[in-house]
């Protein structure tokens, strides 16, 4: 009797471990590539979920996070970067961990989920002098910097493109 009792606790364990594989499975409707290291698309947040985070974090501070966005534009000579769109008319700047892995260079206007280390960083108003001088702006152009930058950056890790 209690090999009865066992076997069919045993048997009821694994039916539904069974049952939870599919309705996972059932959850992947959409069709996504996948870059870099494993990833998921469940539990991702929202661009404007990790804007509220990027408010309130100082140079120096990271964060472990995965998020979904729209693609505002890749590199153009490799997929080696690409920008994610936040609200309004700012934008995460998303490089891939130790150079790993590149994006397709036709992925503008996709929708991609991310997974790594969102982190901000302060640049001097020299140094945005010095891009605007090196992108060959005019000297007008380079004169009217009079403000440092915060820059919303992301390493990430793994991405998720959708097809």
């Amino acid at each position: 009797m209690k090999k009865i009792v066992f076997s069919l606790a045993i048997v009821m364990a694994l039916s539904s471990c069974q049952k939870k594989e599919e309705v996972k499975t059932s959850e992947k409707e959409v069709a996504y590539a996948k870059f870099g290291d494993t990833i998921s698309q469940n539990g991702a947040i929202t661009k404007e979920a990790l804007f509220d985070k990027y408010k309130t974090m100082k140079e120096g501070d990271t964060l472990e996070v995965k998020f979904a966005s729209k693609i505002n534009a890749v590199c153009q000579k490799k997929g080696c970067w690409m920008t994610l769109a936040l609200p309004g008319e700012n934008e995460a700047f998303v490089k891939f961990k130790d150079y790993a892995f590149f994006v397709p260079k036709n992925a503008n206007d996709n929708d991609a989920i991310v997974r790594g280390k969102a982190f901000v960083s302060i640049e001097s108003i020299e140094d945005l002098k010095e891009y605007a001088k090196d992108a060959g702006e005019s000297k007008e152009a380079i004169d009217s910097i009079k403000s440092p930058k915060t820059k919303y950056s992301f390493l990430a890790e793994a991405v998720l493109i959708k097809k």
